[in-house]
């Protein structure tokens, strides 16, 4: 059942379940917190489960707003914040990955742990397709996708790439119910407006390699499927080398969207990560410490971040 909540005078949507520590469930772009909705049940045996649709997103409300990843992370503490959740464990799929780790880094006392899928921020590389959407002229790429009979071309091309066995096929499905989240300009406004914020020709635009150190102490899981077309699992790796402690599965055979390929894993590795993990333990005083050391020096400490990795990210918006 989705609730709504009206934050700073914007109505924002969320699903909410269960009993126990709060389990924060935050989507990518374009998707929505229907994205978990068969998963809710079974993590809410043992967590209070809150999925918000980002602003811009699902049912919340699409203003011309700020749509960067430091804003989507404040949100979310204020939709927490109204609900009387003080802390909780993040779980960020693709943009939201990156929303969580943002969340952890500007309110590491509200945050517990962080469990990163297929998470955006760590290298450039990203889909063409992305790309190709932040350009110019998107607007009305989107919305020739709404043009009689091309729903239909744009299934049959899905359908296609999964015949193939391509790794873009693995997620047609997914790719398929983005199309249909954009029905009108209001949507595909919100769209392009999040996207550029983290995306243009190029690639990836923000990056989170450079501020990885202060999760020392922050319990963190990475999951990744090893035939992600949009981010690329080789990002997990570079992610596990830059977070001390990190812990890194793998999931065979699935795309971008791993808990939909293998929910029932999916839910126990996050259901035994909970249960194994101690909530981190903020402190004032080292996170002063780790701030004032600054980020290791990756040519020297063995299995951090390559010094190229680290040059690239430096070329990258960092918030």
């Amino acid at each position: 059942m989705t609730h709504h909540r009206v934050v700073h005078g914007y109505r924002r949507a969320f699903r909410m379940a269960g009993e126990g520590p709060a389990l924060v469930l935050v989507h990518g772009i374009g998707d929505s917190s229907a994205t978990w909705a068969e998963l809710i049940p079974d993590l809410a045996r043992t967590h209070t489960v809150i999925a918000p649709d980002l602003l811009g997103h699902g049912e919340s409300d699409k203003p011309r707003a700020d749509y960067s990843v430091a804003a989507y992370a404040n949100g979310v503490r204020d939709l927490l914040t109204t609900l009387g959740v003080e802390s909780a464990t993040l779980v960020g799929h693709s943009l939201g990955g990156g929303v969580a780790m943002q969340f952890a880094y500007q309110f590491p006392e509200r945050t517990e742990r962080l469990v990163l899928v297929s998470a955006g921020g760590v290298g450039r590389e990203v889909n063409p397709v992305l790309r190709l959407v932040s350009l110019p002229g998107a607007h009305l790429l989107l919305s020739a996708l709404r043009l009689p009979g091309m729903r239909l071309q744009v299934g049959l091309a899905a359908r296609l790439l999964r015949l193939l066995d391509t790794d873009l096929g693995q997620d047609a499905p997914e790719l398929l119910t983005l199309v249909d989240a954009l029905p009108d300009e209001t949507s595909r406004n919100a769209f392009i407006r999040t996207l550029r914020a983290v995306v243009d020709w190029r690639g990836q635009v923000v990056t989170m390699l450079d501020r990885c150190y202060l999760t020392e102490g922050m319990p963190t899981m990475l999951l990744w499927g090893d035939r992600d077309s949009v981010v690329p699992v080789r990002h997990a790796h570079r992610a596990l080398a830059a977070m001390p402690g990190a812990r890194l599965e793998i999931f065979e055979g699935a795309g971008h969207f791993p808990f939909h390929t293998d929910p029932a894993r999916f839910v126990a590795l996050v259901e035994e990560f909970t249960a194994a993990t101690a909530p981190a333990h903020w402190s004032r005083e080292h996170w002063r410490a780790l701030l004032r050391d600054g980020r290791p020096d990756s040519g020297t400490a063995p299995g951090l971040a390559a010094p190229h990795d680290l040059r690239e990210a430096s070329e990258r918006s960092a918030t």
